[in-house]
């Protein structure tokens, strides 16, 4: 093996008359290269940024009925939940459709009725917060916290306490009389925020105790949510809440509770994955050519090296070392350019979303370390594959001269 990658090496390097074949040899290394830097550029930034951003609104572990909207959180229930190891924070909640009134604007949005103990949570940071406090009870006086597009659309604000966002709520009911269609409360805006556009325009965050009057709810609660003590203990409090629970409900981690996103994700991730492979093995058939072109040039240094005892696989190892070391440099090289390109675009965001409302100005990427060893796997298969022909041909005409 050391005879092939030195004789391999030699026929890389060489600097005869006919270049051509080295020049051909230049351009697969190039497009290797290329195409390589490509996979760990686009492969994982949208992801990451979706988990980030889902992350930081969503909780740890979410409490979910199997079947029906709601269920009846008993004091048992709580208590149950809030002993199992790893629980940090049990946050109650009540989430409905409502119909929202300020002045003159209305919309229809999505509240969230939580516990006081939601703050605590901190899934809302202090620097989310663009506009007023974050408070949801303050001397008695229940708060709400609105998202900044509700906040635009609606022209809410947090400074005025003359003007409360009138809530209402249309009830399933069969009853003629309109006043028993639905329920109404106010509260006042004491704060906003601002995460990511879908929440910031379809959300606002109310005490629970405001949401179960309105709601009529009682003790009924549409989710739990919990914070964890270490992420470290995800997985066996998840477990463990499951068992404490029984098969009436769905206790989710974070992936989970989008699960069909992160399911479209690791597909398009796929998708992205194969196309790519497919654009490595075209420009990979430079190095068919230039290993097919080798073997011609080479039929002289082939005899020598048959009549001084060269076998078939020498003759063989040659030309599919050959083509690791052109597919190598390039992939080095590409994986080089790929990571600096990386780190340049996380330290000074060089390339940018091109849109004003993007959740993130500069273009998301992630440097993954599998990915570069999936990358190397690929190219060496790849390679491998293309040098077959080019080194049989190799051999076929070396048995030729032998007779």
């Amino acid at each position: 093996m050391k005879l092939s990658f030195f004789i391999a090496g030699r026929y890389l390097l060489s600097k005869g008359k006919k270049n051509f074949v080295n020049f051909i040899s230049a351009i697969s290394v190039l497009a290797v290269a290329i195409i390589t830097a490509a996979i760990i550029v686009v492969f994982n930034g949208i992801g990451s940024i979706l988990h980030t951003l889902n992350n930081s609104f969503d909780p740890e572990i979410k409490i979910e009925a199997m079947k029906g909207k709601s269920f009846h959180a008993t004091e048992s229930m709580l208590k149950s939940i809030g002993e199992v190891p790893g629980v940090k924070v049990v946050t109650q909640v009540i989430e409905d459709y409502v119909y929202i009134r300020y002045r003159d604007a209305n919309q229809i949005v999505t509240m969230k009725g939580v516990s006081v103990n939601f703050i605590d949570q901190e899934r809302l940071p202090k620097e989310s917060i663009i506009d007023g406090e974050l408070k949801l009870v303050k001397n008695g006086i229940p708060y709400a916290l609105v998202g900044v597009g509700i906040r635009n659309t609606l022209s809410i604000a947090t400074n005025d306490a003359m003007y409360a966002l009138q809530v209402y709520y249309i009830k399933n009911t069969k009853s003629l009389d309109p006043s028993q269609m639905y329920t109404r409360k106010s509260i006042l805006p004491g704060g906003v925020f601002s995460i990511m556009q879908t929440f910031d325009d379809n959300f606002i965050i109310v005490p629970i105790d405001f949401a179960q009057d309105l709601l009529e709810y009682g003790d009924k609660r549409t989710s739990i949510e919990i914070k964890i003590t270490d992420t470290s203990v995800a997985l066996s409090a998840q477990a463990q809440l499951q068992k404490v629970l029984g098969k009436d409900f769905k206790v989710l981690n974070q992936e989970e509770q989008h699960q069909d996103l992160y399911r479209l994700l690791k597909m398009e991730k796929l998708f992205i994955f194969l196309s790519l492979s497919i654009l490595l093995a075209i420009g990979s058939i430079n190095i068919f050519f230039s290993l097919m072109m080798l073997a011609l040039d080479k039929k002289k240094d082939i005899s020598v090296l048959t009549a001084m005892g060269a076998n078939d696989k020498l003759i063989r190892n040659i030309f599919i070392v050959e083509g690791a070391l052109i597919a190598s440099i390039g992939t080095f090289i590409g994986l080089l350019f790929g990571g600096l390109l990386c780190w340049v675009q996380i330290r000074f965001g060089m390339i940018s979303m091109g849109m004003e409302t993007s959740v993130t100005q500069g273009y998301p990427v992630k440097i993954v370390w599998t990915d570069f060893l999936l990358t190397l796997v690929v190219v060496s298969v790849i390679t491998f594959l293309i040098s077959l022909r080019p080194a049989s041909l190799a051999v076929k005409t070396a048995s030729i001269r032998h007779l």
